[in-house]
């Protein structure tokens, strides 16, 4: 069986210091992995559309929901900066992609939505993302996977209760 990058980094922990316990390394190790190579990977339908996938999920997010959303809402939904939300909707907005409408009682709040070009790019975008994705997972089959992804629900929810106050 081939040998992962992270089982010769454990391995090699292991001569140096034995008496170390690196099993959070064997998980936290592939999962950084994983996610490095998956985000180079799987933003290629996205780079062919001129998005990032910081800007996918922006545009993602407003199409769920389903309504207008201000930046705030957008941020915390997105694990985004308020900085970083606001640049990548400028250049959304600049493209046609959203619109922003100032609210009626208190001018400094902006209200966001989809316009039909963004509904579009969206709902075009989208279906070809996931068939992409899920051509990067195809090897596993449908019962790993399962097992995966449940472990990753999981892990989130563990951490989410650990850290989600730190990460706000």
């Amino acid at each position: 069986m081939a040998e992962d990058i992270v089982a010769r980094v454990l391995r090699q922990w292991q001569q140096v210091h034995p008496d170390l316990d690196t099993a959070p390394m064997a998980v936290i190790g592939r999962l950084n992995r994983c996610a490095a190579l998956l985000q180079q990977a799987a933003d290629a339908p996205l780079r062919r559309e001129g998005l990032s996938r910081a800007e996918f999920d922006l545009l993602g997010t407003l199409r769920r929901e389903d309504r207008e959303l201000t930046p705030g809402r957008l941020a915390r939904e997105t694990f985004s900066s308020g900085a970083a939300v606001t640049k990548r909707l400028r250049r959304l907005e600049e493209l046609g992609l959203i619109a922003r409408r100032a609210d009626d009682r208190d001018r400094r709040v902006a209200h966001l939505s989809l316009t039909t070009a963004g509904l579009a790019v969206i709902d075009r975008l989208l279906p070809e993302q996931l068939g992409y994705e899920s051509s990067l997972l195809a090897g596993l089959g449908e019962e790993p996977l399962d097992r995966l992804a449940e472990a990753l629900g999981d892990l989130l929810i563990l951490l989410e209760g650990r850290l989600g106050g730190v990460l706000d």
